[in-house]
């Protein structure tokens, strides 16, 4: 079967290559993979950023859709039947609760081999089915994106009709949390570095979009948001952007801390966390179950990922560098060559 994968760290090692077709073990199924999607993540592994000791060659990817082409002997007891369609979750065996010590030791596409491939092997508990109703490309967007910002926004964050919630950029976790949070009826307060971006924001569903340039925008969010703040935030920046995030929001609200886009590493003043009672919340994905509860609310909204572009997995090293110029507005995909 065909693969994306790299063979040494570092952009230039992305490649799609020929690789040995995956076996069922007797709990697992076999998908054929119909769509993927890219994150963040997935260019940091790529690269060697996100862990260097990550075994390789290693096949990429977090996020796909697939239908179900044969079943182990224990996985056909769970009723899973070939011609299922449904989406690996991102920790295998990560099915209700909070995350454990061992839980980022079973992360596809690092350590595990990822879901860039045109056949991909998954765990019976560890899939979640997805109705043909759903086109696979919108199907491969959730895994990773979508439950993310459903888990900081509903899961641990309990944002409510009312709440005015802040999101910053334009990838696929914030463009994700604005229509999230308009399904649970907050205000959205979007930002983004980018004017000709600015549109697309409020047509998303934003109630305001701000176009910034550095440091600066959290006062002028809290006072957008009433002068008191946001009542949530989904920070996706990391240092860069968190002591504008901690301007931004009210005394008692939350910080949900889920990305590092602006840096992970560097000073910074945690005294307003502390003397406004804030709560600093980090978000990592999400178990089986919160996959479970987003399309639950998903589905009957009529609502769509936003798809920026889609390769083939051919051109795989194409849409990784388009991830890193941060031109998109959206989701990046990949699909296998002639799908």
């Amino acid at each position: 079967m065909r693969a994306v994968r790299v063979n040494a760290f570092g952009l230039d090692e992305v490649v799609e290559t020929e690789v040995n077709d995956p076996v069922p073990a007797p709990d697992e199924v076999l998908l054929r993979v119909l769509a993927c999607s890219l994150n963040y993540r997935d260019l940091l592994v790529a690269r060697g950023e996100y862990n260097p000791r990550y075994p390789l060659p290693l096949i990429l990817g977090s996020d796909c859709c697939g239908e179900i082409v044969q079943v182990g002997s224990e996985a056909a007891t769970t009723g899973l039947r070939v011609g299922d369609r449904v989406c690996p979750i991102f920790v295998r065996g990560w099915i209700t609760g909070p995350p454990t010590r061992t839980t980022v030791k079973s992360t596809l596409g690092g350590p595990l081999p990822g879901v860039f491939s045109e056949l991909v092997v998954a765990r019976a508990d560890s899939v979640v089915p997805v109705p043909r109703t759903l086109d696979p490309l919108d199907a491969a967007c959730l895994p990773c994106a979508g439950v993310t910002a459903f888990s900081a926004l509903s899961t641990l964050g309990t944002v409510r009709a009312g709440d005015v919630v802040l999101t910053i950029g334009s990838g696929g976790v914030s463009l994700f949390g604005i229509q999230i949070a308009g399904l649970l009826g907050a205000r959205v307060i979007a930002t983004t570095r980018t004017p000709e971006k600015r549109d697309r924001l409020l047509a998303l569903g934003a109630s305001e979009a701000l176009v910034t340039s550095g440091p600066g925008f959290g006062e002028t969010v809290r006072r957008l948001a009433g002068g008191e703040g946001v009542d949530h935030v989904l920070e996706v920046g990391g240092v860069g952007t968190l002591p504008e995030s901690l301007a931004a929001v009210r005394p008692g609200g939350t910080v949900s801390l889920v990305g590092v886009l602006a840096g992970s590493q560097g000073p910074i003043d945690l005294r307003p966390a502390v003397m406004r009672n804030l709560r600093l919340q980090g978000v990592f994905v999400g178990p089986r179950t919160t996959f479970e509860a987003l399309l639950a609310a998903w589905l009957p909204s009529g609502l769509r990922p936003v798809i920026d572009s889609v390769y083939p997995f051919s051109r795989a090293r194409a849409a990784f560098d388009h991830l890193a110029s941060g031109r998109h507005f959206g989701k990046i995909c990949l699909v296998p060559d002639g799908a």
